[in-house]
């Protein structure tokens, strides 16, 4: 029989808490969403021996966190945590980590660029630059973000990996599911324990239970990423949320795929496409360039050191060489063009890994950016091509005219 939507006068005058029911009907599903989750992560930490958190400490990292120490799994280290250091992360990232480490009784495994130790920001200044994300963002993912992560995953030997996407974040991850295997490293077990959830459900868990989350989300910030390229959503900081409630208009936050509106701020694709990833997360993320370029030449002799680089200057002989990083999209676009380029010169050419020694590089050898070649004159005196023609054809004037 069909359901009368008229009242009864009972119920009429017993009133309509529509307050109650929403509130009555939002618990009963974070409820459920909870039960969910933990599910989801007992069949990750329970069937495989190596479950691995990468913890980006936004707000939904924040619950997995909570729900992990509720089921006892990282103090007991059934599952690791780790986390990506950039160099480039807001100060209170990293600070809250150490907050959340004690709170929760566990230690997580930091990552960084490689041959960088760990918080050193003036090591990883002088082997990379700076300015890498400006003069590559692509690049800067790779040594940054995605190589750290592979390593960080490797090195824990991880067999399950555990993460905080969810389908509301946009439509990038729309149709995710709560289990997936990861494109990263060839292929392992992928679990989403949030997959279902809004951001609204995650503030409601984070009220609900208190838990702890990042500082900045005081400050207006809905996500955090790094400090270069993250701003409040609104700019003014206006909505916040603060003592466990939100202040101003919380839709800017909670609305369909606004949580990540603050992050990638002014950076573009190769492509010219608006940045919606640093790379981690997507189809291809493994193939990461992992061996030097011209390893297998016999035409392009290896400079091995500072003063090798630097005896060249003294040989009395005209000779080409080129700073390079192995990394770099340009250094790697020009390997055969070099390569041929060497094996038809009259002159020796050379090669010489920069992003290492940038500070020598810069002083003795021009160069600001990868790759740079140089005319290495007979007495001494070190001449910058200045085209970005690297053919064999303009590479091979150069070296004849010096211009």
């Amino acid at each position: 029989p069909a359901v009368s939507r008229v009242a009864s006068p009972a119920v009429a005058m017993a009133g309509f808490d529509q307050e109650a029911y929403i509130a009555q009907s939002k618990e009963m599903r974070l409820t459920h969403l909870e039960e969910q989750a933990m599910f989801a992560l007992k069949i990750a930490c329970e069937n495989y021996d190596n479950a691995v958190f990468p913890n980006a400490l936004i707000a939904g990292d924040c619950v997995i966190t909570h729900l992990l120490h509720r089921l006892d799994y990282l103090k007991t280290g059934k599952c690791k945590v780790m986390v990506v250091d950039t160099f480039h992360l807001f100060p209170e990232t990293m600070e809250f980590l150490r907050d959340i480490e004690k709170e929760y009784g566990f230690k997580a495994e930091v990552f960084c660029a490689e041959g960088v130790p760990v918080g050193d920001k003036a090591a990883f200044d002088q082997k990379y630059g700076a300015d890498l994300w400006k003069v590559n963002i692509e690049q800067y993912d790779k040594v940054c973000k995605v190589e750290p992560f592979q390593r960080g995953l490797k090195e824990c030997n991880t067999n399950c990996m555990i993460n905080g996407r969810t389908r509301w974040q946009g439509v990038e991850r729309a149709w995710i599911d709560q289990f997936e295997n990861a494109p990263i490293g060839g292929g392992l077990a992928k679990c989403n324990p949030l997959a279902y959830w809004t951001l609204e459900d995650t503030f409601d868990y984070i009220t609900k239970y208190k838990v702890a989350h990042h500082p900045l989300h005081a400050k207006g910030y809905p996500s955090i990423g790094d400090a270069k390229d993250t701003i409040p959503i609104p700019e003014d900081g206006s909505t916040k949320y603060v003592n466990w409630g939100f202040e101003g208009d919380k839709t800017l936050w909670l609305d369909y795929a606004q949580e990540r509106k603050g992050r990638f701020v002014g950076l573009a694709n190769a492509d010219g496409s608006t940045k919606t990833e640093c790379g981690i997360h997507v189809a291809g993320a493994e193939k990461t360039f992992d061996r030097d370029l011209w390893d297998q030449s016999k035409a392009v002799k290896a400079l091995a050191s500072n003063d090798e680089a630097l005896a060249l200057k003294g040989k009395g002989e005209n000779a080409l060489m080129v700073v390079y990083a192995p990394w770099c999209k340009f250094c790697q676009a020009m390997e055969a063009e070099y390569e041929k380029l060497a094996e038809s010169a009259k002159v020796p050419v050379y090669k010489f890994r920069g992003d290492e020694e940038r500070e020598f590089v810069q002083s003795n050898f021009n160069t600001e950016s990868f790759p740079t070649i140089n005319l290495v004159k007979a007495n001494g005196e070190v001449i910058k091509y200045t085209s970005e023609d690297r053919s064999v054809q303009a590479m091979s004037k150069f070296i004849e005219t010096g211009a």
